[in-house]
């Protein structure tokens, strides 16, 4: 018995150590930044000496009673950071089990290598993407333009990134194409783990596609879905590199995200403390909304 006992522990002291490097990893290069950028969130660094101001920071953010310069443009980033993600998410998700399910019953070759046109723009350098797509929104010679004037969609040249009503939208159009590789390459994998006797069963039953993909397929791929939903979530609210390549923000931070409105105030303007706190704001907003996705879209919930 004592034998036994031994080799209990022994098992779980060893599993201890097999997460021990996660363990490590998280709390030096998780943790440990947010507990200091909560830190930093509380001091102000608009002056050479870092002041201690409590959550005053976080009330020049959210409220404009106080007569906070800052709190017009976080506004701004906010609703902007969510219209990105409220018009990107469903569409990654949409066009890409559309995608998925087309090319599913295709040739291997065939498959293989739309799922390799699609992948491309995810594992493309970020510069090397929004250089393409800076030439295509060009005002003078860009080849959207030119498309739209030839089938007469627009009579003059639209500044695409400059133009108020459209910058933003056309940054979300280059994030959806650039989020569409891994998706679509998740969703061929779980159609491949949906079990064909179901498939076959309803079909002889007399179900159509439509029945059959909303009735068997969709809820067995869930799991897949709610994993796209939150990691595209997050990355939609951390958007950032196309933002500041492209419009740097503009016009009038119509197109700034909290995450550029963080490395502006950090960078730009040093004070680190209101980029702790807005950074901070960030983190708790994605946590929400991943919490709700996972209560609403986990197959767990009873």
């Amino acid at each position: 018995m004592k034998k036994a006992t031994v080799n209990k522990k022994r098992i779980d002291y060893s599993a201890y150590l097999f997460i021990l490097p996660v363990c490590i990893f998280f709390i030096t290069f998780v943790l440990v930044p947010m507990i200091r950028g909560l830190e930093l969130s509380l001091f102000s660094f608009s002056k050479r000496n870092p002041v201690f101001v409590g959550f005053k920071q976080y009330a020049d953010l959210l409220f404009s009673s106080n007569g906070a310069t800052i709190h017009e443009p976080f506004m701004k980033s906010l609703v902007n950071t969510v219209i990105i993600t409220a018009v990107a998410v469903p569409i990654v998700v949409l066009v890409s089990i559309f995608v998925a399910v087309t090319i599913y019953n295709k040739h291997a070759t065939v498959r293989s290598f739309f799922r390799g046109v699609f992948y491309i723009p995810a594992i493309s350098s970020v510069v090397s993407v929004t250089v393409v797509w800076a030439w295509i929104y060009h005002p003078q010679y860009g080849i959207l333009n030119y498309l739209f004037s030839s089938a007469g969609i627009i009579s003059k040249n639209v500044d695409w990134l400059g133009n108020p009503n459209t910058a933003l939208y056309a940054i979300i159009t280059i994030l959806i194409t650039t989020s569409l590789g891994q998706p679509i390459i998740l969703y061929v994998a779980a159609l491949g783990n949906v079990p064909k006797e179901l498939l076959e069963a309803a079909e002889i039953d007399g179900a159509t596609k439509w029945q059959v993909f909303r009735k068997i397929t969709w809820p067995l791929i869930m799991p897949t879905t709610l994993y796209i939903v939150v990691v595209t979530t997050i990355n939609s609210f951390q958007c950032f590199a196309l933002i500041q390549l492209l419009t740097a923000g503009g016009p009038n931070y119509g197109t700034s995200t909290i995450m550029y409105l963080v490395y502006e105030a950090a960078i730009k303007n040093g004070d680190h403390g209101i980029a702790s706190a807005m950074g901070i704001i960030l983190a708790i907003v994605i946590g929400i909304i991943s919490i709700l996705q996972f209560k609403f879209l986990s197959t767990d919930n009873d």
